[in-house]
């Protein structure tokens, strides 16, 4: 890959995590100021559940047999973009759930795309794709400092209203353009019969005759429930305790994961398989409990506290989850499994708890007022419980070895 495209793909990657950074923390904020319910909140973002859902049988279905990737990804991110700013003006419920619905169909099938455009340009991609997927870190950071320092000419309370949303729908038209200049990627798939198995990844299911997979597949389904908290509620939180510049604070979140991404392999080498994804899963718990301690005293670094967790919450057991599953599967069904994980987290378990964070939330609501205190403890007692499970019941000492060596 050379420095043209190294420079052409990091743009692509750098908008395609701006845009999701620059509606997605937000929009629970949003929603309360237009008065939804916490259920209506956790219904909005199951829509991004269900997105994720949708995008291997669009991708396996359409995208990798009959369409290049970089076309069909600038008509998605158009598309994409005008319904976004179409629903950056709907105030009933129904329509705005419906528009977020058509909105995520559009652009969750384009993280995987970034990925194919990406992946068909490098001849190392071990070495080069991280020098271009952090760029999409680096969008999302800079998406939060927009909101909080670029837009607060637009007023004090940026984040409760619609704006985050028209500048994502902006960059999302911004990077479909773009998108028709990207490298050549043709369709991988071309000709090939296409199966339901293969669009799910149920092929690696074979992996979960391994007693320790299976655990570790239910234990990323189950952990990937409480983790729904964060994503639908953590900015209407802050912004409800009255922390100044909550998008850009957030943003520390990613910048923490970043670090903890440069220090896996010292860690990974030292700690090995098992203690890696416990270790996520209790920074999980420690989040929470730091997010519910605050909830009376609002103290600033303690929440500060608990967003810098992300990258150990997120590098530890997620990234580490994905290495896990690249040596335990063949090279025959490595796709599949990745494939059916991310089903398993971001698809099902995600969806789950966006369902159950808004009725949480609700139950725990008086007089439009929120008992956050009482709502952070149910997530941190669900991933204590998954952790403590998981540590019981998980042991893959061979995995463990090949770690430490």
């Amino acid at each position: 890959m050379d420095n043209k495209n190294y420079a052409r793909l990091s743009v692509m990657m750098f908008l395609q995590f701006f845009i999701w950074g620059a509606w997605f923390v937000t929009l629970g904020t949003y929603l309360a100021a237009v008065g939804f319910s916490g259920a209506e909140i956790g219904t909005a973002y199951l829509t991004n559940n269900i997105g994720a859902i949708i995008a291997p049988f669009f991708i396996g279905l359409i995208a990798d047999r009959f369409f290049a990737s970089e076309k069909i990804m600038a008509v998605l991110h158009i598309v994409g973009g005008v319904t976004l700013y179409m629903v950056s003006g709907m105030a009933e419920f129904g329509a705005i759930i419906a528009g977020l619905m058509l909105y995520n169909a559009c652009y969750m099938p384009t993280l995987a795309l970034v990925n194919a455009i990406s992946f068909n340009q490098m001849g190392a991609p071990d070495e080069q794709f991280p020098r271009v997927r952090v760029w999409g870190t680096i969008g999302w950071i800079v998406a939060g400092l927009v909101i909080t320092y670029g837009l607060a000419r637009y007023g004090a309370n940026i984040e409760a209203t619609a704006v985050p949303m028209k500048m994502a729908a902006a960059a999302s038209v911004l990077l479909g353009l773009y998108s028709f200049t990207l490298p050549h990627t043709p369709p991988g798939k071309s000709g090939e019969q296409v199966t339901i198995r293969d669009v799910l990844g149920l092929d690696a299911l074979i992996l979960l005759k391994d007693r320790a997979f299976a655990i570790f597949a239910l234990c990323s389904l189950l952990i990937s429930i409480p983790l729904a908290f964060y994503y639908a509620f953590t900015n209407l939180y802050l912004n409800e305790l009255g922390v100044e510049g909550v998008a850009a604070k957030m943003s520390m979140g990613q910048m923490s994961e970043v670090a903890f991404m440069l220090l896996m392999p010292f860690f990974f080498r030292r700690l090995g398989v098992k203690w890696m994804l416990l270790v996520g899963m209790l920074a999980w718990v420690a989040r929470y409990a730091l997010f519910a301690s605050a909830a009376d005293s609002a103290s600033v670094p303690v929440l500060i506290g608990g967003i810098l967790l992300h990258g150990v919450c997120y590098d530890f057991f997620f990234v580490t989850g994905q290495i896990y599953v690249d040596r335990k599967a063949n090279s025959t069904i490595r796709a599949s499994a990745q494939g059916f994980i991310t089903l398993l987290t971001y698809g099902i378990g995600l969806a789950i708890g966006s369902s159950l964070s808004g009725v949480v939330v609700d139950h725990f609501t008086e007089n439009a007022v929120r008992g956050w205190g009482q709502i952070w403890w149910v997530p941190c007692a669900f991933a204590a419980i998954v952790a403590v499970l998981f540590s019981i019941i998980f042991n893959d000492r061979k995995m463990d070895a090949t770690a430490a060596s």
